[in-house]
């Protein structure tokens, strides 16, 4: 690719692995679920914690017989890939079920029952507060984020609170999910790892989501960059659109490229979605497309300490009580 050094690794093409992200976030040893799972035989559910018809997932909380610590249980119904809709005898068979409902003149309504097809699921145990807080349905708030309130209450509360990175580091020591390495820039400064995010399948186009890990640490998120992360953010953009290209025959017009504020996760990195995958966290209160961030750094080299950015806060959130405590948030 010409907009490649010809030092760069070439892009490694292997079958991706999908891990949960317990084991992102476990520590060596801990005694969970993952080991010998092949059923939910020894579910007990407790509660569930939210169900999105929109998306047509569900979290639930509960336990697993003979295991210590809470579960949690994420269940998503996976897009249609158009490749297996046309390849002949995949879903159009004897084995796709109906169910009629009802039938009016030219209409039928039907269930379907299909042999493919199957539910994205997560399982993370042991669970923690945190991961319960995070994964339950409950009210938003919208904060305004001054500088000022970002040095004297969010940055703190970063530091405290945010979930250890041990995970990432990892994947950039080449520790964990090497195989499910797409691209590698080796350069301490401006290098990055591309990689399938974890809520994707890897193969289902119409869902497609990677993320590009920084190599360099200590950038935590937006209110970091300045322009001296240029060459960094335009090294991401040019050759994480080229690599999907190549690699998914997705051209950089039909994908959205962006920046979460606040992120899940406090390490600089970067979604590319799929333009036509209404993917979660692509609204104006939280995605900041990495073009625009470019061009702000241009114009103002600490664009980033100096404007107010918004962001949503959940009401279960510890984050939510403080600002709740400090008059900011009613």
């Amino acid at each position: 690719m010409s907009n490649m050094s010809s030092n760069e690794s070439e892009p490694v093409c292997k079958k991706p692995k999908i891990e949960t992200e317990i084991e992102k976030e476990s520590v060596e040893g801990e005694t969970n679920v993952h080991k010998d799972l092949k059923n939910f035989s020894a579910f007990s559910l407790d509660k569930i914690l939210y169900n999105n018809s929109n998306r047509k997932s569900v979290c639930l909380q509960g336990s697993f017989d003979g295991l210590s610590g809470t579960a949690i249980v994420l269940l998503e119904k996976t897009a249609f890939e158009d490749e297996k809709l046309k390849e002949k005898g995949a879903f159009f068979n004897e084995k796709s079920e109906l169910k009629q409902i009802f039938q009016n003149d030219i209409y039928g309504n039907y269930e379907c029952f299909p042999e493919y097809n199957p539910i994205k699921t997560t399982i993370i145990h042991p669970a923690t507060d945190k991961h319960i807080s995070k994964y339950s349905g409950n009210i938003s708030f919208m904060v305004d984020e001054t500088p000022e309130l970002y040095k004297n209450i969010i940055l703190p509360h970063i530091i405290e609170e945010q979930f250890d990175l041990s995970w990432l580091y990892n994947i950039l020591d080449h520790k964990k999910e090497v195989e499910r390495i797409i691209y590698e820039d080796n350069s301490e400064s401006n290098g990055f790892v591309l990689l399938p995010d974890m809520k994707w399948d890897g193969k289902t186009i119409e869902t497609l989501h990677i993320l590009a890990l920084v190599h360099t640490r200590g950038i935590k998120s937006l209110r970091d960059l300045s322009k001296d992360h240029l060459t960094l953010l335009k090294n991401i953009q040019t050759i994480g659109q080229n690599i999907i290209q190549e690699k998914y025959n997705i051209p950089a017009s039909q994908l959205r490229v962006y920046l979460h504020y606040q992120p899940s996760f406090y390490h600089l990195h970067v979604h590319f979605t799929y333009l036509q995958f209404d993917a979660p966290g692509i609204y104006t209160e939280r995605a900041h497309l990495l073009s625009n961030v470019i061009s702000n750094l241009e114009l103002l080299s600490d664009y980033y300490q100096k404007v107010s950015l918004p962001f949503v806060v959940q009401e279960n959130s510890t984050l939510c009580k403080i600002l709740k405590s400090k008059g900011i948030l009613n």
